[in-house]
């Protein structure tokens, strides 16, 4: 590409373009070593996707819409019970959408909502901290649980950059 040959104001704005591609790499969470996509993520699902979810209706979808960003699971976990969704519901939607969970300094409390997690892996996740590859995740939490399920867990959490 010939950026040099362009008037300056063409090249100004091919460099604030790529100014702000590399921002918007590093700011966002997608910088973070992410686990198997497949969740929705409460804090970017449309109104209409939230609204899909078991459980939900447009109202609450819409509320929860209101109160973003959540900071954590536990957040958006609060408002599912103030919306009166039961356990069992709010389970459901875990299993279709939540909000990601650093591996590095997410609570037990976070942890317990992820579908299928007990108060043994919820401590042995804070226990191998820091979690610096999953690679790493793999080797110590498979020695629980299988790879089928330390592949589902990845979809719940998420390792920083380094």
């Amino acid at each position: 590409m010939k950026i040099f040959s362009r008037p300056a104001s063409a090249r100004a704005a091919a460099f604030v373009a790529l100014l702000f591609v590399a921002f918007a790499l590093v700011a966002t969470p997608a910088a973070a070593q992410v686990g198997k996509p497949g969740l929705l993520d409460a804090n970017t699902a449309s109104e209409a996707d939230l609204a899909s979810l078991p459980g939900m209706t447009p109202a609450i979808a819409k509320g929860l819409v209101a109160h973003r960003p959540f900071k954590s699971i536990v957040d958006f976990n609060k408002l599912l019970v103030e919306a009166k969704l039961t356990p069992d519901q709010a389970k459901e939607v875990y299993r279709k959408a939540f909000v990601p969970i650093n591996l590095n300094s997410g609570t037990r409390e976070e942890f317990m909502l992820i579908p299928g997690v007990g108060s043994r892996m919820a401590a042995e996740f804070a226990e191998y901290r820091p979690w610096k590859s999953w690679a790493q995740f793999d080797k110590e939490i498979g020695k629980y649980v299988g790879q089928p399920e330390t592949d589902r867990f990845k979809q719940y959490v998420f390792i920083p950059p380094g």
